[in-house]
């Protein structure tokens, strides 16, 4: 699965604009008073303007080699989220390793590099080392319902974790995050997870799709283009 087009909310159109622009670099694609959207490497990151909207979890791939680089380039800019005493956490079950700081609305972003991707440089990191974003966080009241219509309705496969509490759905260039808020917090932070609305354009075996997430409801619309 591919994640090629993310939208979500902000009250802050002018402070994210300065984050993702200004702070980590990322190039705008289109700026308004209601919209700011950036082009992350394979995917188009969108905030648009809501007065009431609930904090986020979501992933970006980085270059799989330049973990080091990411958080020393990071460091500069923003304050880590530790794991207790670890900068870096490291997912052995997922052979990847990950970094995790707050943006201007204290969405809880993470930089993932994921060691079984070819993607390899030796330049210094920068904002070209952000792949794609590759994690949405779906929190959920009713986490078998929506299991089950991720996987049969929208056809993601189970990544990893199980089918109760935690679940990663979909491929490691594309993954919903799917947790049942009666049961857990956001990792590593232990942040409140609320239902935060969302909508995804996937790529899904060479097929379009859109997912929306909206007050509790997941729904899928099958499209010809992005």
């Amino acid at each position: 699965m591919k994640i090629k087009k993310l939208n979500l909310y902000t009250s802050q159109i002018d402070a994210q604009k300065k984050f993702y622009g200004d702070t980590l670099g990322l190039e705008i694609n289109r700026s308004t008073e209601a919209e700011i959207s950036f082009n992350a490497g394979n995917t188009i990151l969108r905030f648009i303007k809501k007065s009431n909207f609930k904090p986020y979890h979501f992933a970006f791939n980085i270059s799989p080699n330049k973990v080091s680089e990411a958080l020393a380039w990071l460091q500069e800019r923003v304050k880590i989220q530790k794991d207790g005493d670890y900068n870096v956490v490291d997912f052995p079950a997922w052979n990847a390793e990950s970094i995790y700081f707050y943006d201007a609305d204290n969405n809880i972003v993470e930089f993932i590099a994921r060691k079984n991707l070819a993607t390899r440089n030796s330049k210094p990191f920068t904002a070209n080392d952000i792949l794609e974003v590759s994690e949405i966080g779906l929190a959920t009241k009713d986490f078998k319902e929506k299991y089950d219509f991720l996987t049969s309705k929208v056809g993601v496969a189970k990544f990893g974790g199980g089918k109760k509490v935690f679940s990663a759905l979909g491929s490691e260039t594309g993954l919903f995050i799917l947790i049942d808020i009666n049961e857990k917090n956001w990792f590593p932070t232990n942040d409140t997870a609320f239902a935060a609305d969302f909508t995804a354009e996937i790529e899904l075996d060479g097929v379009h799709k859109t997912v929306e997430f909206k007050s509790e409801s997941v729904s899928l619309e099958d499209g010809n283009g992005v």
